[in-house]
């Protein structure tokens, strides 16, 4: 079939995926190449000291996002989507979203991005004796019993932005087992909730009068190609308010951000990697066996088909370096020349390859948002140098692409050298690595390894989310989550591959450690806030 063909037979599949900036929609065919896409940007808003999206926003979101999937289709294929092999949803994970037994949300949705459970995180993962994030849903859960908000005891369900998504559109409370390890620690066992956490977190809140328990509350965890529900009359509605879409479509289980990274990138199988880099960054290292011990930088989740992953979570990424970039821009719309951004970024990213290894000593901290990673509860955009400094062009460039990856690298560094974590492969994908080669060699020397970079990373998680779709209706050959990517969606592709020159990784080493002397003078920005 062509892709017209695939449309109108219904055999196309629909990936949705809630990033940071952009919701985005991609249709893919039985051979798993987009064929169709959709998007809608958003912001998030710091309300009452918190960051979240409004549950308007969400829906707006979502339904302007798959009218202009449709407006695509039209303009392309001049037919209507009316029906579809499969859907699926993901979007950023953990974060916090507590509904009543009317479905109604108690407090606005506290994102990935609120550093606000500090306590509740530090208390919790003393408890588990396993590292729990400030931005995991128990954490955020433990932190309003702390600060004992009234809302607490009208806890229905508490679910992931993607989890409430589909369950919306499916009246299924469920969600995929990646998303569930960013909610509360997943045993790979059992490849549920940890029961012993979940018996100590019941133990710890006991006598508060709370009507639920643990269990009551959480999403059912599913594993990738199992069944999660089917497209209801009133979320077919809620998608579409064209009323095209008909009811009835299968869905796969929800996921998360990471773990739609990682199977965009062919990175859910033992010893591989992969590293999505964005608004936020994150590096997600799939594991053959459980770390020596728990460490406050390093997140234990999973692969959407269960396999434990470490991953280290940096808050920021490229938000700085793309204010700089349009700082360039100002200036060169000043000279009244014409402004191409692609061929802006193209010519400063490529510029900074000819800077010094170690960027002359120049350092940048590009914290929009607080680091848990360096222990920042709060972000100042800082750039730091001295007199003595070698201060041009392609210093300051490299500093800032160098910056957009430091945390990242202080993660990885203990899996690396501590833990003796050994790799096959590590893909990137991502915003950072758009302008070829560069991103990637930035990476390349940051984490001291060979980084490949797909021509498909570009489609990124929805495409992921759509290839999930993909794999619990079309394995017919009953392969394996690795299997199927392997075989039926990449077959051998591992992309192009850089590794990284002795100098780069010296070079990055060296800047890495004056970043580390100077984090006191980021503190000191924080704490002398206007």
């Amino acid at each position: 079939m062509n892709a017209k063909e695939t449309i109108e037979a219904g055999k196309a599949i629909l990936g949705i995926e809630f990033g940071s900036t952009r919701i985005k929609a991609v249709l893919i065919d039985q051979e798993n190449k987009p064929i169709a896409q959709g998007s809608h940007s958003w912001e998030n808003q710091l309300v009452d000291g918190l960051w979240t999206y409004s549950v308007e926003a969400i829906w707006y979101g979502l339904q302007d996002c798959y009218a202009d999937l449709r407006k695509n289709v039209r303009a392309q294929y001049d037919i209507e989507i009316e029906t579809l092999a499969a859907i699926g949803v993901s979007a950023m994970m953990h974060g916090y979203m507590a509904f009543n037994k009317d479905e109604e949300i108690l407090v606005p949705f506290r994102t990935w991005r609120n550093t606000n459970t500090a306590k509740a995180a530090a208390a919790l993962s003393e408890l588990f004796v396993y590292n729990i994030p400030l931005r995991w849903s128990i954490s955020h859960l433990y932190q309003a019993i702390l600060d004992n908000e009234e809302h607490v005891r009208d806890i229905d369900f508490l679910t992931t932005l993607a989890g409430f998504i589909h369950w919306q559109l499916t009246g299924e409370r469920v969600l995929g087992i990646g998303d569930a390890s960013g909610m509360l620690p997943i045993d790979p066992a059992t490849k549920n909730y940890s029961a012993d956490m979940v018996a100590k977190f019941n133990a710890l809140i006991d006598g508060r009068g709370y009507g639920w328990k643990l269990a009551d509350i959480l999403p059912k965890v599913l594993l990738a190609g199992v069944n999660a529900g089917f497209l209801t009359p009133e979320g077919a509605k809620r998608l579409d308010v064209s009323g095209h879409l008909k009811a009835g479509i299968p869905f796969c289980p929800p996921e998360g951000d990471a773990g739609t990274g990682m199977v965009a990138t062919n990175a859910v199988k033992q010893r591989t990697g992969n590293v999505s880099a964005g608004t936020s960054s994150f590096s997600m290292i799939v594991l053959e066996k459980d770390l020596s011990r728990p460490y406050e930088m390093i997140d234990m989740v999973t692969t959407p088909d269960g396999s434990l992953v470490a991953m280290v979570h940096c808050n920021n990424c490229t938000s700085d370096l793309n204010a700089w970039v349009n700082l360039f821009k100002e200036y060169q719309e000043l000279l009244g020349v014409p402004v191409n951004m692609d061929e802006l970024y193209g010519k400063l990213y490529n510029h900074a390859l000819t800077g010094q290894a170690d960027c002359g000593g120049l350092i940048s901290y590009n914290y929009f948002s607080g680091e848990p990673v360096t222990g920042l509860a709060e972000g100042r955009p800082l750039f730091v140098r001295s007199v003595s400094d070698k201060f041009s062009l392609a210093n300051f460039m490299r500093a800032h692409l160098y910056a957009s990856v430091g945390v990242l690298k202080l993660g990885n560094d203990i899996l690396f050298k501590e833990e003796k974590i050994k790799v096959d492969r590590i893909t990137g994908h991502g915003g950072l690595f758009r302008t070829k080669g560069v991103g990637q060699r930035v990476l390349a020397a940051a984490l001291n390894s060979p980084i490949s970079v797909m021509e498909t990373a570009g489609e990124g998680g929805p495409w992921g989310m759509a290839l999930l779709g993909a794999y619990l209706v079309n394995n017919t050959e009953n392969r394996s989550l690795a299997d199927f990517l392997d075989k039926q969606v990449f077959a051998g592709n591992t992309g192009m591959e850089i590794t990284p020159t002795a100098e780069e990784v010296a070079g990055f080493d060296a800047y890495i450690e004056n970043y580390k002397a100077c984090l006191p003078i980021e503190q000191a920005a924080v704490s002398h806030k206007k």
